[in-house]
């Protein structure tokens, strides 16, 4: 086994032998800085941890420099979660909802899942190449209580690749008061060829071992990733492979909120003025406020 992979880290295994690879998503101080942004409510709050726990896992594959954008949008309290992954580890997320329909649909739950936070919807995945490429998107319907459930069945339809995946939120005291913590696992079935043969019944045993993970696992601080996937696998040995670090991170800048601004009529920048003169923008990710001065967006016009 390598060393353990702490915090804001994602990781690839695989099981040593068998026809099954995974990867292993930790998140702490990224995590906690992206859902404290925002005042969300818990159930928001849990919702987008999840998405930018899968977003983690499952951008971290792409083979190239690019972004996995992982987003839901439907008719519910929540009208929309994006979470944002670039392949240098950079990680934002928001959510759009109704505070008063989430504490609604909350009630009665002791966490209200994606389904019922989402309602009638789609599930997308989008793969950004950069500027020079077209993008890749896959569209699926809402379907499942769980973001982990609507996940397994994009890849199910999408890629027909047997996926399972595991995804927890949560807080933890650190002496220092709560900080938010998540974590996710995803395992794919490797297809049977003439080489391997039918791999079923090693899935099947790998699957059975997958569902005795509990949620909390993926988040205890004080349990190691490896030692996680040690307790799982042991029998048959699990390679972990080097990890990618995840950081918290928002692509908006002065001069990105210029460009947009420039994009208004003139008459329209002239009723976002505020009383101190400058026209205010905030980030919806990462909720920094910006300040422009009119004239500069005028110079540059």
């Amino acid at each position: 086994m390598t060393s353990p992979l702490p915090d804001d880290l994602v990781g690839a295994f695989q099981i040593e032998g068998e026809p099954v690879r995974g990867r292993l998503a930790r998140l702490g101080p990224a995590i906690d800085e992206i859902l404290t942004g925002h005042a969300y409510p818990e159930p928001v709050a849990n919702l987008l941890g999840e998405t930018c726990a899968l977003a983690a896992l499952v951008g971290s594959n792409l083979k190239f420099d690019g972004r996995l954008i992982l987003q839901a949008q439907g008719s519910g309290p929540v009208r929309f979660v994006v979470a944002d992954y670039d392949t240098s580890g950079g990680l934002r997320g928001y959510c759009r909802y109704d505070a008063d329909a989430v504490a609604k649909a909350s009630e009665g739950f002791q966490r209200p899942g994606a389904r019922s936070l989402l309602g009638d919807g789609v599930f997308v995945m989008t793969v950004d190449q950069g500027p020079d490429m077209d993008r890749y998107q896959g569209v699926t319907a809402i379907e499942g209580e769980t973001l982990a459930l609507c996940a397994e069945q994009y890849f199910a339809q999408s890629e027909q690749t047997p996926t399972r995946i595991l995804l927890a939120v949560g807080q933890a005291n650190d002496g220092a008061g709560p900080k938010w913590r998540a974590g996710g696992v995803l395992i794919q079935h490797i297809a049977a060829d003439d080489a391997r043969g039918s791999t079923q019944e090693a899935w099947d045993r790998t699957q059975a071992l997958f569902e005795t993970i509990g949620e909390d696992e993926l988040i205890d601080p004080m349990l190691a990733a490896n030692t996680l996937l040690w307790r799982l696998f042991h029998e048959d040995g699990v390679r972990v492979f080097e990890p990618r670090p995840l950081r918290a991170f928002c692509r908006c800048s002065q001069g990105h909120i210029e460009t947009v601004l420039r994009s208004f009529p003139a008459s329209d920048r002239a009723d976002m003025v505020e009383p101190d003169g400058k026209i205010h923008v905030t980030c919806e990710y990462c909720s920094r406020i910006y300040a422009v001065e009119p004239a500069v967006l005028e110079e540059a016009a």
